[in-house]
């Protein structure tokens, strides 16, 4: 165990995380870390874009020892796009609806006082990232799943309306794509090794879940320098309709169109596709990713 107290804390909360508990748990961690004897520099801003910009002006002024984040996927994948590749360990408050990743990290959810103690007194742990380079040459990174099949679809149709809003929005989402997805052509090119196939879903995991529980590659785990690459053949949708629901379970990797295959670098092509990584919009596709060893240190 390490005793951190007394260090200069970059604090970022999502006030609207986990249907707005993450205001009132940010609060609470921001309070525990205070009286912990932490310097309590806060970041966070009116969005995801300026909360990174100020966070890295404190990095790259080194006004702050580490980097905690009060929220839920979305934030651990702003925290790690704050800290990746640099020697600032990022701290985790999970206060968000979902959470995999914290859950997969075995890291505390919705608990502050918990989540404080480990960030004061626990360990670091180095864990691997997953780099992709855009074509203006900038780095973004994703620490869990990058979806980019029937998943990404529904996510993009869902973020496109205003009502209704929550869990509500994405069912409806998921019935209107149900009534019209078909088999997406792929190109799917891992370590060099180029795969064409027509599927219903890929997914690029350094993770094991994603989607409040899903866990959709269960094989993948977070420091073993490998990307596991999950391909659902093409099946017909009531066949979907029957193995998705095993993902919560990750007995749906049992099916005969399921395919896993690990590497560290892929590049996937498909028309018409964004990609959503750690649930957050990433890029369209065509896209290229790399898994990073160690980019990112967790305090655990």
């Amino acid at each position: 165990m390490t005793d951190r107290a007394r260090e200069r804390v970059g604090l970022v909360i999502n006030p609207t995380a986990g249907k707005n508990t993450g205001a009132r748990i940010g609060r609470e961690a921001a309070s525990l870390l205070a009286a912990a004897g932490h310097e309590i520099v806060d970041l966070s801003a009116m969005d995801g874009a300026h909360a990174i910009e100020r966070g890295r002006a404190a990095i790259a002024a080194r006004t702050i020892d580490c980097i905690v984040v009060a929220g839920g996927d979305g934030m651990v994948h702003l925290g790690v796009n704050l800290i990746a590749g640099t020697d600032v360990p990022l701290g985790i408050i999970a206060a968000g609806t979902g959470n995999d990743n914290a859950r997969e990290l075995g890291l505390p959810v919705r608990d502050a006082a918990k989540a404080v103690e480990r960030i004061t007194h626990g360990a670091t742990r180095r864990i691997d990232a997953v780099r992709h380079v855009t074509p203006h040459g900038d780095e973004r990174w994703f620490l869990g799943v990058l979806a980019a099949g029937f998943d990404a679809v529904v996510n993009e149709r869902a973020n496109g309306w205003n009502w209704p809003k929550g869990q509500m929005r994405y069912n409806l989402a998921i019935a209107r794509e149900l009534g019209v997805f078909k088999p997406i052509p792929y190109v799917v090119e891992i370590d060099g090794v180029r795969h064409e196939t027509k599927a219903m879903l890929v997914a690029v995991a350094n993770g094991p879940a994603y989607g409040g529980g899903m866990k959709v590659v269960p094989s993948a785990e977070f420091d073993d320098g490998l990307l596991d690459v999950l391909i659902l053949h093409e099946v017909s949708i009531p066949t979907l309709l029957r193995v998705f629901p095993k993902v919560f379970k990750g007995a749906h990797v049992d099916h005969p169109a399921v395919e896993i295959i690990r590497g560290r670098h892929v590049r996937l092509e498909a028309k018409g596709i964004v990609a959503y990584a750690d649930g957050e919009r990433f890029e369209p596709l065509p896209l290229e990713c790399e898994v990073v060893p160690g980019a990112v240190t967790i305090l655990t």
